[in-house]
C-alpha cells in the first residue's frame, strides 16, 4: 500500500483499547510486525521509565531493556501515543519522533520501517489523532484519513503467521581471579560473547518440527546447518518481493509445520496454536581418517582464581509470517532473540554473582486485550506471594494496562505448550481434568420478561455426587459445591492447588480446630461456615456469609446477589436444611421483582452428559416458585450463602 498520499493513508488497529493511560498520562508505544501491511497497530504498552518530572520523555535506555524482554521478535515499535487536547500535529510530532529513537536502541537502525506513526489521544473524549511520519522526511506529518478496527484481530494474527519456540539451557563456567572481583563482570560478558558467537558457528545444527501434530502428519522434523544461514541480509531486504526467491529458490516455508485443517483461533493457548519447536545442536565429535589419541591443552593461570558456574535457561518466541523461509526465521529471529535474551539474563546475574545466584527463568503469556505472546522473565528465588515478585508483576500491569486485581501474570496463566495424545495417536488433547466445564453456557433462557442477567465470571468445573467412584450420595453435596468452587479459583490461576477430596477438606477442619479428628473419614455434613474456613485455610480466600430465615425470603436478596456477580463474579454456595446447591447467577428485573436463579446442582448422580445434564435440569435457572406453585427453596428452612471473594492480587 502506498501511503504517500493524504487520501490514502489508513491505520487498521487490532487490539480493541488503545488507549490505557491511569491516573499519570504518559507515552504509549504503538506495536507492529513487518509481517503485516503498513500502519497496522497490534498492541499497545505503556512507557515507564521516563525522565524525572516528565512523563512525556522515555529514559530510553532502561526502558529498552523492557520492552527488548517484553516484545518477540517478529514485532517492532512502528509509533507512539501521546495525551494532549491541542496542538495536534506538534505532539504527534513527538511520539514520532519517540518511537523512532527506541527503535534504534533495540535493534541499531530504522532499516525496514516504512512509516512511523504519531497519535495523539484527547483524554477527554478518547479521541485519537493519527499522524504519518515519513522516513525520508520524518519532520513532515500526513494526517490519517481512516481508522480500521478489525473486527476479529486473534484470527488476522493467526492466519498469517505462527510462533517459533527455542529452549536452549547451559552452564557457564567462568574463572574469577581471587583477589579481583571487579573482574567477574568482564570475565562473565566474554563468556555469554562467546556463545552468541557460536549460536553462528558454521557447524551447529538447528532442528526444526510442529509442536502439535494438527498438520496432518505430513511435516516431518528439517534440518539446517549454521553454513546454510544468512546473518548477512536484513529482514526488510529478505521481505522485500523477488529477493527471497533470488536468495532461497528452495527454501521451505514456516506454513510447512502449520496446520492444514482448522487454523488457530488464539496464541493464549500453546496446544492450539500452530508452533514451530526449534532446537539446537552445538556439540558435535570430529571424524578423522587416522586413529589418534585425546589431546589435552595446559593453560596455567596467571593468578589465584575460583570457578563460578552460572547457569542459564533461555526459552524464546518469536512470530513469524507462514511464507518467510525457515532458513530466515532461524537467522532472523531465533538466533538475535536467545542473543538479546541471553544479554539480558547476563546483567541480572552479574548483579549477584558472588551472593545467591538468581534463578531467573523466562515465562510467555498472552493476556486478555493482547492479540499476541509477551516474554517475562522472573527470578524464581522468590515466591510468587513475596512482594519482590509481586512489585513485578503490578509494574507489568501498569505497563500493559492490565487491571490491578486479577493475577493475569502468575506462572500458572503462563501459555502451556506441552501436549498429550490420545490412545489412537492423533488428537492432542489438554492435560489435566477431563471433568465438564461451564455447563450453564448451554441451557436456555430463564423465563424472566425485562430481566438482567449476572454470571459468574470465568470457568468452574461441575462436581456432583459419586465422581471419582466415590459413594458421598446423601451427605457430600456441600463438599462437591465447594469443589466447584475452588475449581474457580484455580482455573482463574489464582491458585495452584489441586481441588481437594472430602477426606482433605475434613482434614483441613480438623487442622485448623474446627473439627474433631474423627471426622475424618465420616459422612458428617458440612455448611457455608465450614466452607469458609477450607477456602481461608486452603487458598487465603476470605467469605461473606448471606443468611435468610426462610426460603421464601431469597427472591429479596437478588439485588445483592446480582452485585456480587457483576464485583466478585465467583460462584455462591446455597445451604438450606440437609441440601446444598451452588449457585452461578440470577436474572433479575428490579422493576417487576420477578427473578430466577441459575443452579449448578451437586445431586446429580450420573455419566458426565452434557445433554442429559441440561435437559434433566440439574443445571437450569429455577424460580423460587414454579409455574405449577412449587418452591424450590422450602419456606420452613433457613438458608446460609457463602460468597467468597475475589482476592485482590496481581
Amino acid at each position: 500500500m502506498d501511503n504517500g498520499s493524504p487520501e490514502e493513508r489508513s491505520v487498521t488497529v487490532l487490539c480493541r483499547k488503545l488507549i490505557i493511560f491511569g491516573k499519570e498520562p504518559g507515552l504509549q508505544w504503538l506495536i507492529g510486525s513487518p509481517f503485516f501491511p503498513p500502519l497496522t497497530i497490534v498492541s499497545t504498552i505503556r512507557c515507564l521509565h521516563t525522565l524525572p518530572g516528565d512523563p512525556f520523555s522515555p529514559e530510553y535506555t532502561k526502558e529498552s531493556v523492557d520492552l527488548r524482554t517484553l516484545l518477540l521478535r517478529g514485532f517492532d515499535i512502528i509509533g507512539a501515543l501521546l495525551p494532549g487536547d491541542s496542538n495536534w500535529e506538534q505532539n504527534a510530532g513527538k511520539a514520532a519522533d519517540a518511537a523512532r529513537r527506541m527503535r534504534k536502541f533495540l535493534s541499531g537502525d530504522d532499516r525496514g520501517i516504512r512509516d512511523t506513526v504519531g497519535a495523539v489521544a484527547d483524554p477527554t473524549t478518547g479521541d485519537i489523532h493519527f499522524f504519518v511520519s515519513e522516513p525520508e522526511n520524518s519532520s513532515n506529518l500526513g494526517a490519517v484519513t481512516t481508522v480500521v478496527y478489525e473486527e476479529n484481530p486473534h484470527k488476522y494474527i493467526c492466519e498469517r503467521g505462527c510462533l517459533l519456540r527455542c529452549e536452549l539451557a547451559m552452564n557457564l563456567p567462568i574463572y574469577v581471579p581471587t583477589n579481583r572481583d571487579s573482574a567477574a563482570e568482564k570475565v562473565l560478558s566474554s563468556a555469554t560473547e562467546a556463545v552468541a558467537a557460536k549460536l553462528r558457528d558454521p557447524e551447529v545444527v538447528f532442528i526444526l518440527e510442529a509442536v502439535n501434530e494438527s498438520s496432518g502428519g505430513e511435516s516431518r522434523p528439517v534440518m539446517l546447518r549454521g553454513m546454510e544461514l544468512d546473518y548477512q541480509t536484513h529482514l526488510s531486504d529478505v521481505l522485500l518481493k523477488g529477493v527471497v526467491k533470488e536468495l532461497d529458490v528452495n527454501a521451505l516455508p514456516c506454513s510447512y509445520f502449520c496446520s492444514n485443517s482448522k487454523p488457530a483461533l488464539s496464541f493464549s493457548s500453546g496446544q492450539s496454536a500452530d508452533t514451530i519447536q526449534v532446537s539446537i545442536l552445538w556439540n558435535k565429535s570430529g571424524s578423522s581418517p587416522k586413529a589418534v589419541a585425546p589431546l589435552a591443552e595446559y593453560f596455567p593461570a596467571s593468578e589465584p582464581a575460583r570457578l563460578l558456574v552460572v547457569s542459564f535457561k533461555l526459552d524464546i518466541l518469536c512470530y513469524a509470517a507462514k511464507d518467510l523461509p525457515a532458513v530466515h526465521a532461524v537467522s532472523k529471529l531465533i538466533v538475535p532473540g536467545l542473543v538479546d535474551q541471553l544479554t539480558t539474563m547476563e546483567k541480572t546475574l552479574y548483579s549477584n554473582l558472588f551472593t545467591q545466584h538468581p534463578q531467573l527463568q523466562p515465562y510467555h503469556f498472552c493476556p486478555p486485550g493482547f492479540v499476541h505472546p509477551l516474554t517475562v522473565i522472573y527470578e524464581l528465588s522468590y515466591g510468587e506471594t513475596e512482594m519482590e515478585q509481586v512489585d513485578i508483576r503490578r509494574s507489568l500491569h501498569l505497563r500493559l494496562g492490565l487491571p490491578l486485581d486479577r493475577p493475569l501474570l502468575l506462572i500458572a496463566n503462563a501459555i502451556k505448550f506441552s501436549i498429550t495424545k490420545d490412545h489412537a495417536g492423533s488428537n492432542p488433547t489438554r492435560k489435566g481434568s477431563a471433568l465438564l466445564k461451564d455447563v450453564h453456557t448451554e441451557i436456555p433462557s430463564s423465563g424472566v420478561s425485562g430481566g438482567i442477567v449476572s454470571l459468574v465470571q470465568g470457568s468452574y468445573e461441575y462436581y456432583h455426587y459419586l465422581q471419582d467412584g466415590f459413594d458421598d450420595s446423601g451427605w457430600g453435596c456441600a463438599y462437591r459445591s465447594l469443589q466447584t468452587i475452588i475449581s474457580w479459583f484455580k482455573l482463574q490461576h489464582y491458585t495452584s492447588i489441586e481441588v481437594p477430596s472430602h477426606r482433605e477438606i475434613q482434614q483441613a477442619l480438623v487442622e485448623i480446630g474446627d473439627k474433631e479428628a474423627s471426622f475424618v473419614g465420616s459422612r458428617e455434613w458440612i455448611g457455608a461456615i465450614e466452607l469458609s474456613f477450607v477456602l481461608d485455610k486452603l487458598l487465603g480466600v476470605s467469605c461473606k456469609i448471606m443468611n435468610v430465615r426462610s426460603g421464601s425470603e431469597l427472591p429479596e436478596k437478588c439485588r445483592e446477589l446480582a452485585m456480587h456477580f457483576e464485583n466478585q463474579g465467583t460462584p455462591v454456595m446455597i445451604g438450606g436444611g440437609v441440601l446444598a446447591y451452588t449457585l452461578l447467577g440470577v436474572d433479575y428485573n428490579e422493576t417487576s421483582g420477578d427473578c430466577a436463579f441459575l443452579i449448578l446442582d451437586p445431586h446429580y448422580t450420573g455419566n458426565d452428559e452434557l445433554k442429559k445434564i441440561v435437559n434433566g435440569g440439574w443445571c437450569g435457572w429455577k424460580k423460587a416458585v414454579d409455574s405449577k406453585g412449587k418452591n424450590f427453596f422450602l419456606h420452613d428452612k433457613f438458608y446460609n450463602l457463602l460468597l467468597p471473594q475475589r482476592p485482590n492480587m496481581v
